[in-house]
């Protein structure tokens, strides 16, 4: 394994239609996109990487929780990842399967995500999910600064805000070097 696919917090709060901070049709829209892309990566044995929000409900020391409705609370309906991505994802075998609950927008801030891929070999991410300018965007500069090789295929990211994914589509190709895949 060399390569990873990094699922970022494609999860019921951030895309189902009831959803307390939904990026709505557009993230419903890549759906079937990732769970594509879970499969190409399981069926070549590449490592697939499912990081969550994940948060203690009332947290009063979180800084989202001035800035966001509650969300993406631990063990709840809202923090399980959606559709056909969980079903794709179901069906990995476990030593395939890295889950990284997070607290921060980043999949490496705070999580063990660069020590286990590091310990696997990979120098290579591949970003999908949600919200393209704010999770997506903060894990792809810590990405960077790690040294990792980025791809992020343009029709398996969304937000809430369009203009923002346009221009964070833009920021990872002229400023971090990421190849994005039209």
């Amino acid at each position: 394994m060399k390569n990873a696919l990094v699922i970022i917090d494609y999860v019921n709060d951030f895309v189902a239609a009831n959803g307390s901070l939904t990026c709505g049709v557009p993230a419903q829209e890549i759906d079937t996109a990732i769970a594509q892309w879970v499969e190409q990566y399981g069926a070549a044995g590449e490592l697939i990487v499912v990081a969550t929000d994940t948060h203690m409900e009332g947290d009063p020391y979180h800084p989202e929780t001035r800035l966001f409705p509650t969300h993406c609370v631990a063990n709840s309906w809202g923090a399980m990842l959606y559709g056909g991505t969980a079903s794709a994802v179901q069906k990995l075998p476990k030593e395939q399967l890295l889950l990284i609950p997070k607290t921060r927008y980043s999949a490496f801030a705070g999580t063990p995500l660069d020590q286990k891929l590091r310990e696997r070999g990979i120098s290579h991410v591949q970003l999908v999910g949600v919200c393209t300018d704010i999770c997506v965007l903060h894990t792809a500069v810590d990405a960077y600064n790690l040294g990792y090789r980025i791809t992020v295929a343009a029709n398996s990211v969304a937000s809430f805000n369009q203009e923002g994914h346009l221009f964070t589509l833009a920021h990872l190709t002229h400023t971090l070097g990421a190849t994005v895949l039209q």
